[in-house]
């Protein structure tokens, strides 16, 4: 899981019927929700949730720094609730599912000082792309 729910409470976020549904249907692994796909989950749990509400917590959470904003080619962004896990992600490019991937090693390793232009670097953003076994007949699936 995430911990969304528990850095919330710990850092004394004003906790709603409304905030805390949203919420929820953000904790876990590999979750990269739309803001409609959580109005959707959230409306089954707490019916009288605007869109709007979703949309507005989304923006407290990312101002936070709690949630992640993911933007991929021509899709809507996505929320990431692993704000404070370092990962990287792996989008297919044929469903645009998005998966949290951990790969070893620095990031950073792969650009040598000479290629840097001088730039203090405080973060490296890396996404891999390619086709989930769902979209590449005769995969199995994982």
């Amino acid at each position: 899981m995430s911990g969304l729910l528990e850095r919330l409470r710990g850092r004394g976020w004003r906790m709603t019927s409304q905030r805390r549904v949203v919420a929820e249907v953000l904790d876990g692994d590999h979750v990269h929700l739309t803001a409609d796909e959580v109005h959707v989950r959230a409306a089954r749990r707490l019916p009288e949730i605007s869109r709007a509400t979703v949309y507005n917590t989304f923006g407290e959470l990312v101002s936070l720094g709690e949630v992640t904003e993911i933007s991929t080619h021509g899709r809507a962004k996505r929320y990431d609730p692993n704000a404070h896990h370092p990962h990287q992600h792996l989008v297919c490019s044929g469903c645009g599912i998005i998966r949290d991937v951990h790969p070893a090693g620095d990031p950073l390793a792969g650009l040598p000082a000479e290629a840097r232009f001088g730039f203090t670097v405080s973060e490296v953003e890396v996404t891999y792309r390619g086709l989930c076994p769902s979209c590449v007949p005769g995969l199995p699936h994982v």
